[in-house]
């Protein structure tokens, strides 16, 4: 950013005081100025509030045990293979006597 010479801060002061007029520019400072604070204090609070809610969440949150007793979240290929093999079988032996009763009717 280029720095601003005196002529340039007088030309700034000129056309301000043309547009809101000499009796409105203190009390336009003033408000901007009480905006400013009040923009300060509301970001500060919110910087407090968020590191509040971090050490709350980093006290709440529970130790994890090591990583070798944490059972696996889902089970390994092999094992929904043989739960499935097993579901087969006895599907399978359920429609057998069902089928051969059918078979002794019939006859």
């Amino acid at each position: 950013m280029p720095n601003l010479g005196p002529m340039e801060w007088i030309l700034i002061l000129l056309v301000l005081i043309l547009l809101f007029g000499a009796k409105k520019l203190p009390d336009t400072a003033r408000a901007l100025g009480q905006s400013l604070r009040m923009f300060k204090k509301e970001t500060s609070k919110m910087s407090e509030e968020d590191e509040e809610r971090q050490t709350v969440k980093a006290q709440a949150e529970p130790v994890a045990p090591p990583a070798a007793q944490i059972p696996p979240a889902t089970p390994s290929v092999e094992e929904r293979l043989r739960v499935l093999e097993e579901e087969n079988r006895r599907l399978r032996e359920s429609q057998q006597p069902v089928s051969s009763q059918n078979e002794q009717r019939s006859n």
